[in-house]
């Protein structure tokens, strides 16, 4: 019994001593990140105006603007929905409720689970093979919805697969006792159920890829874009493209329209991420 006691009380010791590292080290990450956005602010907040959000850019700093970089945001934000959001939770739903249990299914999800770890520039040269040099699609707004989306797509199938697996199976019992089918018992109970879920994912997926550069510079995104895209082959640029161009100038007046830049594309990723948190709760409360 003492040996016993013993051992409870230095598993004790050591869990609160754990607990303090974790509260620490989440203590200097956001110590670290206020940091960063009190940096951001202080050199950035004076440049954003009507006139820096409505104007093209320009190798005179003073006129510079995030006109094309932001219409190309968004954009590039409605097409990659508009691909990956079907398609992946199309496939979550297939891997978890249709597809048979066998070893092309395990080997399918083993390489879906590897894929979300690829760096991003690797998907960056595999939308330059194929869908600029293969499809013959140009370096415009589609090869590059195309490219991530295949970037976020491991995300969101793997949300989307967990928030499945978290609709109890009694309702799945229930509903085809009652005589649904399969799908009908999917369409209808498994994924309203589910829905809030997979929102989660799609924001963990969509925040990723707003903020990815590496994918695009791979693939031929211009830097210097003083007209907006008519047409899905158009040439194109995006904010961090924009971003990646004035930081890397040695003006001081170009990092602060950088600055800029960057709080707006953080309003943009805020504001989606609010968006996307209230329909999820909103669903959520109705069912």
């Amino acid at each position: 019994m003492i040996v016993t006691s013993e051992r409870s009380r230095r598993r004790q010791r050591w869990s609160r001593w754990f607990g303090w590292c974790c509260t620490a080290a989440i203590a200097a990450a956001m110590a670290v990140l206020a940091l960063l956005l009190a940096s951001l602010i202080r050199d950035g907040i004076g440049v954003i105006d009507w006139e820096f959000l409505t104007s093209y850019p320009s190798r005179i700093a003073s006129r510079a603007g995030i006109k094309s970089a932001l219409v190309g945001t968004l954009l590039l934000m409605g097409l990659i929905a508009l691909i990956a959001i079907p398609l992946g939770v199309a496939t979550a739903v297939y891997l978890e409720e249709f597809a048979p249990r066998n070893r092309f299914s395990r080997a399918l999800q083993l390489n879906i689970s590897n894929l979300a770890g690829v760096p991003s520039v690797v998907y960056g040269i595999l939308g330059l093979a194929i869908f600029v040099r293969w499809w013959q699609l140009g370096r415009g707004l589609l090869a590059g919805a195309l490219t991530l989306s295949l970037l976020i797509l491991p995300t969101l199938i793997i949300a989307a697969q967990e928030a499945l697996r978290a609709v109890p199976d009694s309702l799945r019992r229930g509903a085809l006792a009652l005589g649904a089918t399969r799908w009908q018992m999917v369409a209808g109970q498994v994924l309203p159920a589910a829905l809030p879920g997979v929102m989660t994912g799609v924001i963990l997926a969509l925040s990723r890829a707003i903020g990815e550069a590496a994918p695009l510079i791979v693939l031929g995104a211009l830097t210097y874009v003083p007209f907006l895209p008519t047409s899905l082959r158009d040439p194109f640029t995006a904010l961090p493209i924009q971003i990646f161009n004035w930081a890397a100038r040695p003006q001081p007046a170009f990092h602060q329209r950088a600055a800029g830049a960057i709080l707006v594309l953080l309003a943009i990723l805020l504001l989606m991420n609010a968006i996307a948190v209230y329909l999820r709760e909103r669903y959520r409360v109705r069912t």
